[in-house]
């Protein structure tokens, strides 16, 4: 792999570049994408295609990338796709973020220049350990990062443009996707899967070096209406049934050592609620469930709706309405009739010289859906950490990694016949 490792320093500029767009996107819009600054990096990635030689690179109306790497192999081959996500979480601001690069790091705490109080530490952050002589880059200390899932974006680019300029390389026909909104769940709401024309793909939103993810939790998203009932409060005994209360005591029902994000791990799942709002006499909120089986899914929305018909008990003169839907499933159940994907994913991570870790993600990626769209699609690593947060940082070397693994996978594909 030797002449597939001189991606540093070009690397670590693109990443960069792209780290500085903003592009949050905004589960309280409508529109798609979300946000319309979105397409600013979309746009960036069609003409930075279109320079590489990737001629059919273009952005629809709804702000996903598409190009097409063509084959330089004879064989009749699948036609593999890439893809990673534009959007960054909204939990943490993206704007006007700042990349910092720590240069041969070697163990010492990084101390964030806008916010000396964000502080990243061996002792927190695990995987640094690993780190050590590579070059680290987080944000100033204000601001998330943008590695999730901006290093994907660099990988799948700079592996791109090497594809392009050594057609020696032997590979069948790849496709790019560059998705909007996967970080509030609409990644591949409006993509074209015809336009994208493949058989399967990989997505490349991963953490830890080597990890290549064949599960993720199934998920559903839940909807809770209150209606009570709202008189003066001068006036109010024995006849107000205030909305807010009623909801505080559901989530307060709702158990504190199992079965939330904080209180599970590994293959456990949850009941989170993640905002809520309201007046005296209407309050809304908005959960979201997971586990790894359909079942246990369904367990819990169950346990969720016999929470909230106990405390309504309590309140004769309010109603409620609770709605549940499917936001996407365990992408398992899919792979799993297509071993060969994961396998050559494993075989191309083990060719970069690097410990394959095959595992599950406690979440979903864009790769999840498209599984049950019918492109089977597992993670493969980016190197980002301590994602939606102020401590985010990435290896540059991890993400150099990365780039030799997607061009393995296109090499072993073809190898493969």
């Amino acid at each position: 792999m030797s002449k597939y490792t001189n991606f540093n320093k070009s690397l670590e500029q693109r990443f960069i570049k792209y780290a500085k767009i903003d592009t949050q996107s905004d589960p309280a819009s409508s529109t798609c994408p979300s946000t319309e600054k979105q397409k600013n990096l979309g746009k960036n990635l069609v003409q930075e295609l279109l320079e590489i030689g990737i001629s059919d690179a273009e952005m629809d109306e709804n702000g996903y990338v598409y190009g097409t790497i063509p084959a330089t192999s004879e064989k009749k081959l699948p036609v593999i796709f890439f893809c990673s996500h534009m959007d960054t979480s909204p939990d943490c601001s993206g704007e006007n973020v700042k990349p910092i690069i720590h240069d041969n790091y070697q163990g010492q705490d990084l101390i964030l220049p806008d916010d000396p109080s964000i502080v990243l530490k061996m002792a927190e952050h695990k995987d640094l350990k690993h780190q050590i002589g590579n070059d680290i880059i987080t944000a100033s200390g204000t601001t998330l990062l943008g590695a999730d899932n901006k290093a994907g974006l660099a990988a799948i680019m700079e592996a791109a443009s090497f594809l392009m300029k050594n057609q020696t390389v032997q590979h069948g026909t790849i496709k790019i996707l560059f998705t909007p909104d996967e970080e509030i769940g609409r990644g591949v709401d409006k993509v074209n899967l015809t336009k994208l024309g493949a058989d399967f793909g990989y997505t490349i939103d991963g953490e830890t070096l080597g990890s290549i993810e064949d599960e993720t939790f199934s998920a559903d998203g839940a909807v809770l209406l209150i209606n009570g009932v709202s008189t003066h409060p001068g006036f109010a005994k024995g006849k107000m049934e205030s909305a807010i209360k009623i909801m505080a005591d559901i989530i307060a029902a709702l158990p504190k050592e199992t079965l939330t994000p904080e209180a599970t791990h590994q293959k456990e799942g949850f009941i989170h609620p993640v905002s809520f709002s309201g007046q005296v006499e209407q309050a809304e909120a908005h959960f979201i469930i997971r586990d790894f089986t359909d079942e246990k899914l369904a367990e819990h929305g169950e346990f969720l709706e016999e929470t909230v018909k106990t405390i309504m008990r309590n309140y004769p003169n309010s109603t409620y309405s609770l709605e549940i839907k499917a936001q996407y499933r365990n992408m398992k159940q899919v792979l799993d009739k297509y071993p060969k994907i994961v396998e050559y994913g494993v075989e191309a991570i083990e060719r970069a010289s690097i410990v394959a870790k095959p595992q599950s993600i406690r979440g979903g990626t864009d790769g999840s859906r498209l599984s049950y769209m019918g492109l089977p699609c597992p993670n493969i690593f980016a190197g980002e950490h301590a994602f939606h947060s102020k401590q985010e940082w990435v290896s540059v070397q991890d993400m150099e990694k990365a780039v030799q693994t997607i061009i393995n996978i296109a090499m072993i594909w073809e190898e493969k016949g």
